[in-house]
């Protein structure tokens, strides 16, 4: 009788030792496949947002050359109509993110910088210079120089950047949805990010 309990206690040690080890192993398969899955998203993420805009500026440029002191001068003047071509990018290829398996936490360490980019068609109209004062190429490269400050602000102030900003935060709630849904948590500089409120706020301090 004693060695029919010490089969049975055996047998049953056994068993159990055999489904915690097959429940450890499907446990660990289970976060494995999770990680890959959210690694293999975080690259599909990682891509270039380009918002694109055009703007127009008018530019008078004058400039005049004292001969003889101030009694005679030689002057020199342009109209100039720019056309450009803006585009704000993040290249979320640079997104800095870790993945840290064992504690189920995908953590934001840092967000690139937005990237804007100028390319503005020059027409010159109304072009007039004296012989003493003929245009060179340090006049072109001074109008180029304004126009694309000028244009600069204009970008600063338009809707273009917040279109961007938009963008980018499209890009990080899939990393959020990704990451609620398989009860994983999302951090940026240790600051748990619990909401899609709270990775709006996320990004309007990333922007700013």
């Amino acid at each position: 009788m004693k060695k029919i309990l010490l089969g049975a206690l055996i047998a049953l040690t056994s068993i159990l030792i055999y489904k915690s080890c097959t429940d450890y192993n499907q446990d660990k398969a289970l976060l494995t496949e999770s990680s890959l899955l959210i690694q293999q998203e975080l690259k599909n993420v990682s891509k270039l947002i380009v918002t694109e805009g055009h703007f127009s500026e008018v530019y008078n440029y004058a400039d005049s050359k004292e001969l003889f002191g101030s009694l005679v001068t030689a002057d020199k003047k342009a109209l100039v109509v720019a056309n450009a071509q803006a585009i704000i990018s993040y290249d979320l290829s640079q997104l800095e993110i870790e993945v840290i398996e064992a504690e189920k936490t995908i953590r934001i360490l840092s967000i690139p910088e937005p990237e804007i980019t100028i390319n503005p068609d020059f027409e010159y109209y109304d072009v007039t210079a004296d012989y003493f004062n003929p245009f060179g190429a340090e006049d072109y490269n001074a109008i180029k120089e304004n126009v694309n400050e000028s244009l600069r602000k204009k970008i600063e102030a338009s809707s273009l950047k917040s279109n961007a900003e938009n963008r980018l935060l499209n890009e990080l709630s899939r990393i959020y949805v990704l990451s609620n849904s398989m009860g994983w948590r999302l951090t940026y500089q240790e600051k748990p990010i619990a909401s899609t409120n709270e990775l709006l706020d996320l990004g309007k301090t990333l922007v700013d």
